[in-house]
C-alpha cells in the first residue's frame, strides 16, 4: 500500500451524506485537468504524483482527488489554471500521419509537424485518418473544441474527394439522400461534381455531422472507391495557400467565426 507524507499532500475527506438531487458532480483531479485542456489524462496523473498540482493552496498527489465544480482553486506549477492562455491552430495535415499524440505501433503522428515549436499540450479538434489530408484544428480550449465538433451546431466541413469512377447524377443524389451502413444512416449535406478525367473524378462533399470515416463509408455504400480525400474547409476557414505540414495560429476573428459562443478572453491569436 502506498503511503504519503500527510504534510505534503491533501487527502479527500470522506462524507457520509449521500449526494442529493442537484448536487454538484465530483470528478477526479486528473480528469479535471484533462477536461480543462491542460494535458492528457495520463500526463495529468503523472504531474499530480510529481507534486506539480495544488488545490486550494496545498499540493495534491492523488490523481483521483475529488474536485467539485468550480469551488476549488487549482494551480499547476503555482499558476492558476484559469490564467492559462488558450491557443488555436490550424494544420495542413499530409497523408501518412495518424491523429493521435502517441501511436502504439510507432507510426508518425500529426504532432511531428510541431517539432521544435515549443507549444504547450494541444488536442486535435476532430480527426482525419492516416490516409486523409487537409485542414485539422488544434486547441487547448475544450469548450471551443466541443462547439466545433458538435453535430448539431458545429460548422460544416468541406472535402474534395478523388474517386475511382465517373459518378452518375443518380449516385450524387444518393449521397445526399443517404445510405445505411450497419446501424448508421450516412448522408452528405451536398455533393457536387468538380471535374472529371477519363476514369476518375473529383467531388466536393460537405458534411454537417461528423462520424468515423463517414465519407469513405458513404461512398463505399454506393460502390465508389476513394483515391484521395482532402478536407479543404471548416466553416469559412480554408487551408488556402498553407503548405502541407505547415501550421499557423488562428486570428481572433477566425476563432470567433467558428464558435462565437465559446470565445474566451485569454486567447493567443495570429496576426
Amino acid at each position: 500500500m502506498n503511503r504519503r507524507n500527510p504534510s505534503a499532500s491533501v487527502r479527500p475527506r470522506k462524507s457520509g451524506a449521500p449526494a442529493g438531487a442537484g448536487a454538484t458532480p465530483r470528478h477526479g483531479l486528473a480528469r479535471v485537468l484533462s477536461k480543462a485542456g491542460v494535458c492528457s489524462r495520463s500526463e495529468a496523473a503523472r504531474w499530480i504524483v510529481e507534486g506539480r498540482v495544488g488545490v486550494d493552496g496545498r499540493i495534491v498527489r492523488d490523481p483521483e482527488f475529488p474536485i467539485q465544480g468550480d469551488r476549488q482553486r487549482i494551480t499547476l506549477d503555482g499558476q492558476p489554471l484559469a490564467d492559462r492562455q488558450r491557443i488555436y491552430l490550424m494544420l495542413n495535415k499530409p497523408r501518412g500521419l495518424v491523429t493521435t499524440a502517441q501511436d502504439e505501433r510507432g507510426r508518425d503522428t500529426v504532432y511531428r509537424c510541431f517539432d521544435g515549436a515549443g507549444l504547450p499540450w494541444l488536442a486535435p479538434v476532430g480527426r482525419l485518418d492516416k490516409a486523409s489530408e487537409g485542414l485539422l484544428l488544434f486547441s487547448n480550449d475544450p469548450q471551443w473544441a466541443a462547439a466545433i465538433t458538435d453535430p448539431e451546431r458545429g460548422p460544416d466541413k468541406t472535402y474534395h474527394v478523388q474517386v475511382d469512377c465517373l459518378p452518375s447524377p443518380q449516385q450524387l443524389q444518393a449521397l445526399q439522400a443517404g445510405v445505411r451502413d450497419g446501424e448508421d444512416w450516412l448522408r452528405a449535406k451536398s455533393a457536387l461534381l468538380l471535374r472529371t478525367g477519363t476514369r476518375n473524378a473529383w467531388l466536393e462533399i460537405v458534411l454537417d455531422e461528423g462520424r468515423n470515416r463517414q465519407i469513405r463509408r458513404l461512398l463505399a455504400g454506393l460502390d465508389i472507391g476513394v483515391l484521395r480525400l482532402v478536407r479543404v474547409a471548416i466553416g469559412t476557414l480554408a487551408t488556402e495557400s498553407l503548405e502541407k505540414r505547415a501550421w499557423r495560429h488562428l486570428s481572433a476573428e477566425e476563432v470567433r467565426a467558428l464558435a462565437p459562443e465559446a470565445m474566451p478572453a485569454n486567447a493567443v491569436h495570429g496576426n
